[in-house]
């Protein structure tokens, strides 16, 4: 089925924290696997937290690339969401675990927005329930 967009939500262990604690290496990671993966770069915007960590975003004409640091866990979370058929999610996946030598990762990818030949799929859940039921 097609969709509108595509998604990977990682999570890498075991990063070099010297890197998840440096904005300006984040920022270049990020940058780099927008461009390596053919995205367009709209605008970008990083925060180097007290004491540490790194939070990010590039904003890029087919969605985004967001990464949050926690140096002291060698962990970094990062969602990769993309439209279109021009980009690829996976090649900034594959650029970001090299960058932030992570040494392990669980990812998910999921495609967003599915469509059939009526248009958007909409299948009928009551999500905030099944949260609340799971929180409980």
């Amino acid at each position: 089925m097609k969709s509108l967009g595509q998604q990977i939500v990682v999570d890498y262990h075991k990063c070099n924290p010297e890197i998840l604690n440096d904005v300006a290496a984040v920022k270049r990671a990020m940058r780099e696997a927008a461009l390596k993966a053919g995205a367009t770069i709209v605008t970008e915007a990083f925060h180097l937290f007290n004491p540490y960590g790194v939070s990010g975003a590039i904003i890029i004409a087919e969605s985004h690339l967001a990464i949050h640091t926690w140096p002291e866990f060698g962990y970094a979370a990062v969602d990769l969401f993309t439209c279109g058929d021009e980009v690829d999610p996976a090649v900034a996946f594959e650029h970001l675990k090299q960058a932030l030598e992570a040494d392990e990762f669980t990812a998910m990818e999921m495609k967003r927005g599915i469509m059939n030949s009526h248009g958007l799929r909409f299948d009928s859940h009551k999500a905030a329930q099944n949260v609340t039921a799971a929180v409980a």
